[in-house]
């Protein structure tokens, strides 16, 4: 037993069951025993590998196609170039390597990270320096983005990290799901719940799971308040899919999948993306369609960048950077699972690479 569950397990005793919201926020940022509060999760001696680990490319065309949007909109200085949960900053790296002969655009940004981790940020402080002509500031959550500047932000696999809520749908109505304690170990309870997951899922059949993101809501609408009154953009790219259905609640310790309750503090815990929500918590009309990863990768370049980058590759070298090409694009690795949308103001031109809006209420 972890020392965060013995704590979980001893509150739980005491006051009942834990709505399961609560139990991943602590899981994953208890300052004390929090699995991203105390680590380094990632790469081969973590637990899970991200896109910009896994080839610079990532990270490069994410960036171009960011300093196209800001372009698009006559290069406003000064911006806010933000991530949010930037990891090691690796795509961050990426992103300012790439744009540095974008005339400009170093000059007027001012990098903001939101990383709420003392370990990561000091991660992030190492392989990022100074940063450009505005340089780097840390905030602990979306509220500390400026709101006084056009803002220009990407979010990799940082919704999926955010607590979530479970329901499953009863001949009667709804159950919710806590984290109750039986036998001295967590373990998952379902309770009726009169309110449900809300409207969009009213006419789901008995047996339907659903999960919903009520912390997610906060972040899209922060980030629109600020692209409506300032200009920008943001990128957004997780696994996940159009609209909740089914349970994807997840835990991943040492590259491998393990039970959610499992290790409290020492697994990831994650849960798929519903794009669906983001875009109605944000406004349809700021969104664009929600396009598969691989598409867009392939559509930003890919394949022209890695030829360029394999010139100078031979042997194991280069077999490691095609099978990162194919990881990130392949509809059998990532390029499906992962989806990406963007957000930018009504009458400015989407960001290159995205699908166009679609009919909302429709699965793209």
């Amino acid at each position: 037993m972890t020392p965060l569950e013995r704590r979980l397990v001893a509150r739980i005793a005491a006051s009942g069951p834990m709505p399961l919201p609560d139990w991943m926020a602590a899981c994953l940022m208890d300052p004390e025993h929090g699995y991203y509060a105390t680590r380094d999760p990632f790469g081969a001696a973590g637990d899970f590998t991200t896109a910009p680990e896994i080839s610079q490319m990532f990270g490069e065309l994410l960036g171009l196609c960011l300093a196209q949007a800001w372009l698009d909109q006559g290069a406003p200085a000064p911006f806010a170039l933000a991530e949010l949960g930037p990891g090691r900053g690796t795509l961050m790296a990426d992103v300012l390597r790439a744009t540095q002969g974008v005339p400009g655009f170093h000059a007027g940004a001012a990098v903001v990270l939101v990383e709420a981790s003392p370990a990561l940020r000091r991660l992030q402080a190492d392989r990022l320096g100074t940063g450009p002509a505005g340089g780097i500031r840390w905030v602990d959550g979306v509220d500390g983005l400026p709101d006084d500047r056009p803002l220009f932000l990407i979010a990799n696999e940082f919704l999926d990290a955010l607590p979530i809520e479970r329901y499953r749908r009863e001949g009667f109505g709804w159950t919710r799901r806590w984290v109750g304690v039986e036998g001295g170990v967590p373990v998952f309870v379902d309770r009726p719940d009169a309110a449900g997951p809300g409207a969009r899922f009213a006419a789901d059949a008995p047996g339907q799971v659903v999960e919903v993101c009520p912390a997610l809501t906060p972040v899209a609408a922060r980030m629109a308040a600020v692209l409506r009154a300032r200009g920008g953009a943001a990128l957004v790219v997780d696994y996940g899919g159009w609209r909740s259905s089914g349970d994807t609640l997840q835990a991943l310790r040492g590259h491998a999948f393990a039970p959610p309750l499992s290790t409290p503090g020492e697994a990831d815990l994650t849960a798929h993306v519903d794009f669906e929500a983001l875009a109605l918590a944000a406004g349809p009309d700021l969104c664009t369609g929600m396009t598969a990863q691989g598409a867009l990768l392939e559509r930003l370049g890919i394949a022209a960048r890695a030829d360029r980058l394999a010139e100078r590759l031979s042997g194991d070298a280069l077999a490691a950077h095609r099978a990162a090409q194919r990881r990130l694009t392949h509809p059998q690795a990532m390029g499906a699972l992962f989806k990406a949308m963007a957000l930018h103001p009504p009458g400015t031109p989407p960001p290159p690479g995205f699908d166009p809006a679609p009919h909302w209420g429709a699965v793209p």
